[in-house]
């Protein structure tokens, strides 16, 4: 009887163990881009040269950091706002104050480049505190 209550200890425990770390890749240790510096300043003119002429290399330069990407808005949707029509950013909330026309200068954090589209994503966008 021991040897049994000893193996379900140990089963529960491991269990737990495994629910525990589940939680924490899909939930705990999430970046809060809004406190974060920048790391990269740049216009989204430069940006997209830079992706054009070398895809690689930008990507390591730039990928899952927390960029200031400034431009013109050229379309709004709900929580997308797109920058000169090659930057889409994806805000957590509608962004309803940001109007077609108006120069805006965002952070957030690059999740890829569509060489095909040549339109570069970011995520966890938020508009910069001196705009």
């Amino acid at each position: 009887m021991p040897k049994k209550v000893n193996i379900i200890g140990i089963l529960v425990v491991v269990i737990l163990l495994v629910v525990i770390s589940i939680n924490y890749v899909f939930h705990g240790g999430a970046r809060d881009l809004d406190t974060e510096e920048a790391v990269f300043t740049v216009s989204s003119n430069d940006i997209i040269i830079e992706f054009s002429s070398d895809v690689t290399s930008a990507t390591n330069k730039y990928s899952d950091k927390a960029i200031s990407i400034s431009g013109k808005v050229t379309a709004v949707s709900d929580s997308i706002v797109t920058i000169d029509q090659t930057i889409i950013c994806n805000f957590q909330s509608p962004k309803n104050s940001i109007k077609n026309g108006q120069l805006i200068s965002v952070k957030g954090r690059l999740v890829g480049f569509d060489d095909l589209m040549g339109e570069l994503k970011l995520d966890q966008c938020s508009i910069n505190k001196n705009n």
